[in-house]
Formats: structure tokens, sequence, C-alpha cells
């Protein structure tokens, strides 16, 4: 894997470049820019907008529609109660430290990252190696160094210590962030003191439901918890039948503690999450995984982390699952799909690779979870979250509400059990503990078998048994044989009860848009020496428009057929702009290579002869010709991802013409 951010043509990335143009043509815009912004928070604009749609649209149909899933919408705002018992409350958190000079905070993972690789850096330059900046803003990137980055050379011993820390920085838990903090002196750059130890910090957005104040609540911070709600539903729906999935597209939120990167780290994002129920028998197996078990990903596993490296394997994901690298089929299947869906809408595939989690980073819900990880010009992010939360959220909201969301299935054959059973005599028991009755209760029915057997041996030696029972008394209680009978018996089951397992892969929408349009940004030289163009090479089934016209002169005479073509694509379903402005036909095609639109049509004095049309490659720059109908044929074929430019060429003449000419002056 390459260290350093190319272009999709393997030209160092310019950043700065590339941001630029992102924010002149409104892909994206600081929200509240004129109110001075608020940061982690940005407005898309119209490519930004159609861009996105499309991705959302190829992501419905390679999953939701592939995969026969359930879609739901569900609220944003959620109450204290739900994501108390999800565990989100106590645990959705980041670890902060306090500048205790300028009272800056900072989030203490980052910070211990940036400091030890700018230390790095430095020993790099004492020892005559390259570094590469990639800093967003010029000006501040001569203030950053000489703050920061300073040329001494480091021990080897050292320069390794600091590698291991960064190969598993994901995996420190506040506490071993603290140390770290101490031990190697780290200090903010801007102040020269060392901030505050770490402190957990919730990243919900608190607020209240209703004119009372009453009911608090949290926005979302993701869109699971409905579709885990909704399950006895979803299920009903499906006809009991099991496996199925649900799948949500919505807004989600964040306090982070110092959103950064533009649109990789914000406060308000649109997630799509699939929730996948299988059954936990039978070793989660999934009936369509030998269609992807060929399929090669590049991993990089827990083990390999915490030995200090980040050393990849390239391995079919079958071969992954059958040696226990990935924990079983279902989780398999999906990280498989997960790559074919960004491979799809043009993910560079040289800069993804699937990183396990670490025990200490693991969600407080997951068994197992991998991430997708594209690489940018700010180093690898996750983008994609596939973790196998087992049974964990429908557990525990069934025992907070006392709802069954379980599955009921019809045994082939009945089941004959063996088992010790107790029968409570409800009239005197409730009397003789009073208040703490419901409590006791509880705690006898949780017993397991081996308990129940002892339990039924001590009953009848002793005439009563004596139980722990948490926040009773002293914590045991001693229940009489008059109040209860444990007995071994024989029961017939025709159904099974089981509370299903669930796979989850999550897509960062906002930061699969970025990496994307960074993967697909490069520049065109041109010739005179002239300033070079920038090329967003979106695939033609994501790209925010399809096609631009272009009639090659404000000739009143090609004003209908632009507006005739351009009607014609709409009914076809195809996205197009028409340009008749004055610029040149080069001109008018570079700045639409910005907004990576993939296609262009000339409309000139032959069309008006004999009504054929030409066809630009935005990519090659190359042309077609071919009457009206082909044209829109190949344009939808190209649009809907069913051909190539190459199959195009192969299949239309070509053409040398004006455009080539004008684009060369």
């Amino acid at each position: 894997m390459t260290s350093e951010a190319t272009t999709l043509k393997g030209k160092p990335l310019d950043r700065a470049a590339l941001d630029s143009m992102l924010r002149r043509r409104m892909f994206y815009t600081p929200s509240f820019e004129i109110y001075g912004g608020v940061a982690g928070l940005y407005d898309y604009g119209p490519p930004g907008c159609s861009l996105q749609a499309n991705v959302i649209d190829a992501w419905r149909k390679h999953f939701v529609l592939e995969e026969d899933m359930l879609e739901v919408d569900c609220s944003v705002l959620t109450p204290h109660e739900v994501l108390k018992t999800s565990g989100h409350v106590d645990k959705f958190a980041d670890w902060m430290c306090k500048d205790p000079k300028n009272g800056d905070i900072i989030r203490a993972d980052h910070f211990v990252e940036e400091i030890l690789e700018s230390r790095l850096k430095g020993d790099k330059e004492a020892r005559g190696q390259k570094v590469e900046e990639k800093e967003e803003d010029p000006k501040k990137k001569k203030k950053k160094i000489k703050g920061a980055i300073e040329a001494i050379k480091l021990d080897d011993a050292v320069v390794q210590e600091y590698e291991e820390i960064l190969a598993k920085i994901d995996n420190y838990n506040g506490t071993e962030l603290g140390e770290l903090i101490k031990k190697y002196d780290l200090k903010n750059p801007a102040t020269g003191v060392q901030p505050s130890p770490p402190v957990a910090f919730n990243l919900m957005f608190q607020t209240a439901i209703g004119p009372s104040s009453n009911l608090p609540g949290y926005l979302r911070p993701e869109t699971a918890q409905g579709q885990f709600l909704n399950f006895a539903k979803l299920l009903e729906f499906n006809q009991q039948q099991m496996p199925f999935a649900s799948a949500s597209i919505g807004k989600s939120y964040r306090n982070e503690i110092s959103p950064r990167s533009g649109l990789l780290r914000v406060r308000e994002f649109l997630m799509a999450e699939i929730e996948h129920f299988v059954d936990p028998e039978g070793g989660k197996k999934h009936p369509r995984f030998s269609e992807v078990k060929d399929i090669e990903l590049v991993l990089l596993n827990r083990e390999t982390q915490l030995s200090g490296k980040t050393d990849i394997q390239r391995v079919a994901i079958g071969k992954a699952v059958e040696d226990g690298t990935v924990d079983n089929e279902t989780l398999g299947y999906f990280l498989a799909r997960i790559h074919l869906f960004l491979k799809k809408i043009g993910v560079d595939q040289s800069k993804i690779r699937f990183r396990q989690h670490m025990a200490n980073e693991m969600a407080h819900y997951a068994a197992d979870c991998w991430d997708a990880e594209l690489f940018t010009s700010y180093g690898w992010i996750e983008c994609v979250g596939c973790a196998d939360r087992s049974a964990y959220d429908l557990s525990v909201h069934a025992k907070k509400t006392g709802s069954p969301l379980i599955v009921r299935q019809r045994l082939p054959e009945p089941l004959v059990i063996e088992e010790w059973q107790v029968d409570l005599n409800k009239k005197k028991f409730g009397p003789h503990f009073k208040k703490d009755g419901r409590t006791v209760e509880a705690a006898v029915e949780a017993t397991t078998q081996e308990q129940r057997e002892s339990l039924a041996k001590e009953l009848n030696e002793k005439g009563s048994i004596i139980l722990e029972v948490a926040g009773v008394g002293e914590g045991k209680v001693e229940i009489p044989k008059e109040l209860i009978v444990i007995e071994r018996r024989t029961r017939t089951e025709n159904v099974r009860e089981f509370t299903p397992n669930v796979i989850e892969p999550s897509f960062g929408i906002g930061r699969i848009l970025y990496s994307l349009m960074e993967h697909c940004f490069w520049t065109r030289g041109s010739e005179g020496g002239d300033e070079a163009r920038l090329v967003l090479s979106f695939p033609p089934t994501v790209a925010p428009t399809k096609v631009l016209i272009v009639p090659l002169s404000s000739n009143d005479k090609f004003t209908p057929i632009c507006q005739k073509l351009s009607l014609k694509l709409r009914k076809a379903g195809v996205s197009s702009r028409i340009d008749d402005s004055s610029a040149t036909i080069g001109k008018r095609y570079s700045r639409n290579d910005e907004l990576g639109t993939p296609l262009g049509i000339t409309i000139d004095f032959q069309t008006l002869q004999d009504s054929t049309l030409t066809l630009r490659d935005r990519d090659s720059t190359k042309q077609v010709r071919a009457d009206e109908d082909k044209i829109i044929a190949a344009i939808k074929s190209l649009a809907d991802g069913e051909k190539e430019w190459k199959d195009i060429e192969a299949e239309l003449p070509a053409f040398e013409g004006q455009e080539i000419e004008v684009a060369s002056r």
C-alpha cells in the first residue's frame, strides 16, 4: 500500500486545489458561513446533493434490492430510556483533554497520534529522508512545522516504540492515553503545556422532548436502535421467516470533540445501516456465501496491530472465514459485498483495506468488528463498519420492556426435554416476602439447571433453601419448602424460541463521498503552458450530471435540437445540462470535467444536415459519432453501468473534430 495520497493518475494529490474546487463548484460548503460558520457542520450544494443521491441509489440497489431487505425510516429524536438501555448513555464516549493554559479541548488519541507522528517526521528530516506534508492551508504549513516538527534524530528503539504505539492507537483507554502523554512528555504545540489527564466525553446531543421538558432525549447517534425496536413488527411483516435484514438511511448526530478534516469528521451526517438478523445456531452460515468466497480482500487483523505492525494480507474471504480470521460466514459475506459496492461506485482499489477492531476500541455491543478503511490525504479513514452485535440489543430491550423480541419456529419433530422445573406457591409467596416478592421471584426464575439440581437436594434435606438475591436484606434470603417446589420433569417442545444475532454493516456516506472525490481527482495537463485542468472521474452511474449538451455556437438553429435532446434524455432517466455560453467548447467541457460529468454531446452544423451527434468521453477526451437514437442508447447503457467507454468505441465510429482543435489553443 502507498503511504502517500495520490490522484487517480498516480500523481501526488494537491488537496488545496481539490478543496478549493469542491467549494468553488459547491459540492459542499460550511454551514452558516456568513455568520462565521460552526465547526463540523456542512451544507451540500447541487453537485454534492446529486452525487450523494446517486451513491444512495446505488447503495439501495446493491443492498436493499439485491438482498431483499426491509427498509424503515425511524425517528431522529430518541428518549433517554432507550439509549440508556442500549448502553449509549454510559458508554458512547471519546477521551478528551484540556489545555490548562488556553482552555483548548483536545481529543486525547488524536493528540497523542499527531505529536508522535510529528516527532517521527522530525526524525526523518534529521536523517535526510523525504517528508511529505499534508496541510490544508499552505500559509499555515510553515507555522505548524516550526511549532511541532523539529529535525531531531531519535534513537532507533524510540522510533520503534512510537511506530508500535501508532499501530494500536485505537486500542488505548483513557488511563493508558494519559500515561502515554506523561511518559513521552507530550505538549500542546500552541502553548507548550501538557494537557490535563483524559476524561470521558459522551458524544450524544441531549435535548428535551415536549413543552414541559420532562422527557429527556437525544438526537440519535446511529439509526440502528429504531430498527431493533421494530424487530417484532418486521418479523411479522416478513411472515416469520428467518434470516432477514432491515435497512435504514438517515441523519445521525455526534457532538465531536474536535471536528476537522472537512466531511471526514462532522457533527451531523448521513448514515446507511443494515441489521441482518440471523439464527445463532449453525455457525451463522449465509446461503449466498459461495457466491463471494473467492473475492480477495486486503485485511489487517487485530493480532498484527497488537504486535505494533500494520502489515496487510490479501486473502480470499472464504479462506479468511475458514481459518477464523473473520468470525463467520455472514460477517464475511457482508465484508465482500461492502468491497463490491465500494468498487462499483468508483473507489480506488489500491486504497482500500479492512481493519479488525482491537478489544478496547470495540463498541460495547460488538462481538467482532471490521472497518472498511479508505486511504486519503488524511491517512486511513474508517468509512464502513461491519460489526457482529451478537444478541445484545434485542436482549437488553426485551429485558427492559418485557416485549418478546424473539423468533418462534415450529420444530419438524417434537423435542422431549427433561429438566428441573420450579413452582412457586403464589398465594403465600407474595405475602411472605412483601415488597421484595418480585425481586426474589426473578432471582428464582434466573437460576440455572445446575443450581436447581443443587437447590432441590438442599430443599429435600433441610426443608428450605438459601438463595443469593442482590438488594434484598443482606444479599441472601431463605425460602421454606411450603413456598417452593423443585422437581425434575419431562416436557415436550413443538416450538423453538431464540433471540437472533445481528450482523450490522454501517456506512458513513459523507466519508465515502469525500474519499471518492479524492480517489477520482486528477489534473489534465494542457498544451502551450496553460493552467492544468482539474478533473473528477466519477463513474457514470454516480456522477452528479451524466451528460453535457454543447451547441457548437450560439446559432439559433441549435436551440430546439438541444431542448429536444435534453427532453429525451430526461425521459430516459439520464440527467443532463445544456451549456450554450459563449466560451469555447474546450472551456465548456473543461469546467464540466471539474463537476465529474462523464459524457458530452456536441451539436454542430453537420447535425443540422444528417441528425448525427458527437459523444465525448471525459477521461480520454475521445469522441464517437452516430445518429441520435444510437447516441442516447449508448449514454443510457453507460449511465446504467451496463457498458464501459471502450465498448462504445468498439460499437460506434470514431470522430476527430472541433473540440480537439479548440481545446489545444
